[in-house]
């Protein structure tokens, strides 16, 4: 599994698996899948980036095509992050991030939506308020309302040491 930048673009990062692909079989070693799950937001940024390019490789190689795959990854300035894992058995099929992906598409969308009035169509947004900004009467701060000798900030306007 790797993560590549943001920056390039999804045909790069399909061109960057090819290439290990390729450095897998040169080793002697074969990729028996391979997925390419999108641009995905990251949990947390890595090297100031917010999004990644995931790409699964599940292959069969020996142990020195591995580590010449991990060796290029790492000195790879296009790959954000890479992680390794040895299984017993590969499982066929998609993996569980296609599948939910595609167990996603197969559900209808809700309808009605649309039909919900929008936010200024409802009235007024709290208790009181009529849309004049002023909640009961009273002044806005700023030294005016009930109590005109203080100030926005609602310091005595006589205090040493007050703006």
């Amino acid at each position: 599994m790797f993560i590549a930048r943001q920056d390039i673009s999804a045909p790069q990062a399909e061109a960057l698996a090819d290439h290990f692909t390729k450095v897998i079989e040169e080793n002697g070693g074969a990729v028996a899948q391979r997925e390419y799950w999108g641009l995905r937001s990251l949990a947390f940024r890595i090297r100031k980036n917010r999004k990644g390019h995931y790409m699964l490789l599940n292959i069969d190689a020996p142990a020195a095509a591995v580590h010449e795959v991990d060796r290029q990854m790492r000195i790879n300035e296009d790959i954000v992050r890479h992680l390794t894992v040895r299984v017993e058995a590969i499982k066929p099929g998609p993996s569980a991030m296609l599948q939910s992906r595609a167990s996603r598409e197969d559900r209808p969308r809700r309808e009605g939506r649309d039909d919900r009035p929008r936010r200024d169509d409802r009235g007024p947004r709290s208790f009181g308020d009529d849309g004049g900004g002023d909640f009961g009467g009273r002044g806005g701060g700023g030294g005016e309302g009930e109590f005109p000798h203080r100030g926005a900030r609602g310091h005595d306007r006589d205090e040493p040491g007050a703006e």
